[in-house]
């Protein structure tokens, strides 16, 4: 192992513990943004937490000056929306949605640009810091967020301008996602809490590089991921399955053995029970 690999594992691992202490506390005691920084830390070990927060610290700034006096709702969402897409130019990465960039916060607030996910929680840090608390929205196929208001039925697209929707709005999202329509249920408009959170936004990562064939940056997600929501059996199988293709037969043996224990009348049950015959007449 040369130099910049054992800097690069040193800085995973620090970041990983760090990680782990963030998301071991009580849900609402977690601090997103810094969780968000401390995940994409194992992919830039240089990455300056505290400096990224003051980034969005000095955003809210930002945003403060050019708010009017009235605590309004809408009002402060203009005053975010105009300064974050219309001064900054923050915009929806469609060009390249499947960039990995896309789902680190430190990238997103570098480079402008993100996906649904990280770009609302941009949103979100800024919105928390100028007194207008808002949570990310469990709507399948697009991220939202709205203002924690109980009379308020709108929602925010961070990733679409900071368009604001309401429920016939956000039913006509879906349908777009979808290719037709999509009945809105109150499960999709519900929020999400951080640990929810921090998943979608690993699970991303996970689907992005296990597409591109990085075994290693895909293992790390679904670690990760089993620290937020430990014994996930469908987890525990795809890093079962992540560990056989990286030659590690114990820990893939462990972990299937552990999914079928968990589910043992899964669909993929025969599949799995085939993969643990085949790894176990390979260990000596």
């Amino acid at each position: 192992m040369d130099r910049d690999e054992i800097m690069v594992n040193k800085g995973q691992s620090l970041a990983r513990q760090c990680f782990q202490r963030e998301v071991e506390q009580p849900d609402e005691q977690i601090h997103l943004e810094r969780a968000a920084l401390y995940l994409a830390q194992e992919d830039y070990p240089e990455l300056d937490v505290e400096a990224y927060v003051k980034a969005l610290d000095a955003l809210a700034a930002a945003v403060k000056e050019r708010s009017p006096q009235s605590s309004y709702p809408l009002k402060i969402i203009q005053a975010i929306n105009h300064y974050l897409y219309d001064e900054l130019g923050f915009v929806g990465n469609t060009a390249d949605y499947y960039d990995p960039r896309n789902s680190f916060l430190n990238e997103v607030i570098d480079r402008r640009t993100g996906i649904p996910i990280t770009l609302s929680l941009v949103y979100l840090a800024i919105a928390q810091r100028v007194g207008l608390p808002m949570v990310g929205i469990n709507m399948p196929g697009h991220f939202l967020i709205r203002p924690v208001i109980d009379e308020a039925e709108i929602c925010v697209d961070a990733f679409h301008q900071g368009e604001i929707l309401f429920p016939q709005d956000c039913e006509e999202r879906l349908a777009q996602v979808y290719g037709h329509p999509v009945e809105l249920k109150p499960a999709f408009l519900q929020a999400v809490s951080k640990r929810q959170y921090l998943a979608r936004m690993l699970t991303n990562l996970k689907v992005t590089y296990s597409n591109q064939g990085k075994l290693e940056q895909t293992l790390a997600a679904i670690d990760r991921l089993l620290l937020l929501f430990p014994d996930t059996p469908l987890e525990l199988r795809d890093r079962g399955i992540v560990y056989y293709h990286l030659d590690r037969a114990t820990e893939a043996q462990h972990d299937l053995e552990s999914y079928l224990t968990l589910v043992p009348t899964a669909i993929d049950a025969p599949v799995i029970q085939r993969l643990l015959k085949t790894i176990k007449k390979g260990v000596v």
